[in-house]
């Protein structure tokens, strides 16, 4: 491997895990270069923990979500750098996919192969701007959340403009109470979703690849630790569980009172009504990529 390589990826390495140099290198060498493996090298010998620096963040561009008559559309277009990303051009072109997305319920195939309001395919408006602009751009994803008996609510991080930002989130509930007696916890919620970054609402949405993984990491970290292997399992299941509760929406500690959790807020607000967490979506500038 070729030195810059080498040291271009033990920086990375370093970035996402927060480890040192000698062990990030150490791992990239074990690994033939390859950091996901990386890092879960370093998380099974316990050096490295789980933490949201782990989410890899490599691209720029901006999160956008449209909304008309309690329908929203939330899309994530990239470009390379941030400078394009606050370009009003790019801005404004990100609007209008949004609009284009709550037509076609989030559907990206039928975003590309609908006509904007230059009368030009989006795929080919977006190959125009990509000329002009000199960036690679990207139209990454694009979601939706219906009316059908819900109420659903947006929240955008750190808005560059109003509904334009580097984080979004849509949230719908289902209750029996009024819209204007839930306006406020839908908004709360749909902030917690931001700052928490649930995998799902509660245990059964989780994926059960991703806790077989876990415990996995968590079985070899505990072995490796030198822990004896009698209380090894109780101890993964202990994390485990420790894991889920921070994953899922309704067992996070809830932000604005870390005694509660939102499950519990929920139930205290409700009363006698129903309130049920139906969906949420999370989009986050350059996640994952």
């Amino acid at each position: 491997m070729p030195t810059d390589d080498l040291l271009e990826k033990v920086k990375k390495l370093r970035e996402i895990t927060g480890v040192g140099f000698k062990d990030c290198k150490n791992a990239i060498d074990e690994n033939k270069g390859d950091v996901e493996k990386s890092i879960e090298f370093l998380r099974k010998k316990g050096i490295a923990k789980a933490s949201k620096r782990m989410g890899r963040t490599a691209a720029e561009g901006v999160v956008c979500i449209n909304e008309k008559d309690n329908e929203f559309s939330i899309i994530e277009i990239n470009s390379e750098t941030d400078f394009v990303a606050k370009n009003e051009e790019f801005i404004n072109f990100a609007k209008e996919i949004a609009e284009v997305a709550l037509l076609k319920k989030g559907k990206i195939d039928d975003v590309l192969t609908s006509k904007m309001k230059n009368n030009k395919l989006v795929k080919d408006s977006l190959v125009e701007l990509i000329s002009k602009i000199g960036e690679k751009i990207n139209i990454r994803r694009t979601s939706y959340l219906s009316k059908d008996n819900l109420i659903n609510f947006s929240y955008i991080h750190s808005s560059l403009q109003k509904n334009v930002g580097k984080l979004g989130v849509l949230l719908s509930i289902e209750t029996s109470k009024a819209k204007n007696e839930v306006i406020d916890l839908g908004k709360q919620l749909a902030m917690q979703v931001a700052a928490s970054a649930p995998l799902a609402i509660d245990k059964d949405g989780i994926d059960q690849l991703v806790l077989n993984k876990e415990k996995e990491i968590i079985t070899e970290e505990l072995k490796n630790s030198g822990k004896d292997a009698k209380i090894i399992e109780k101890i993964a299941i202990g994390k485990l569980n420790k894991f889920i509760n921070d994953n899922t929406l309704l067992n996070q500690e809830w932000i604005m009172d870390p005694k509660k959790k939102v499950k519990d807020i929920i139930k205290d607000f409700s009363g006698k009504d129903k309130i049920i967490i139906k969906e949420f979506i999370r989009f986050k500038v350059g996640e994952g990529i």
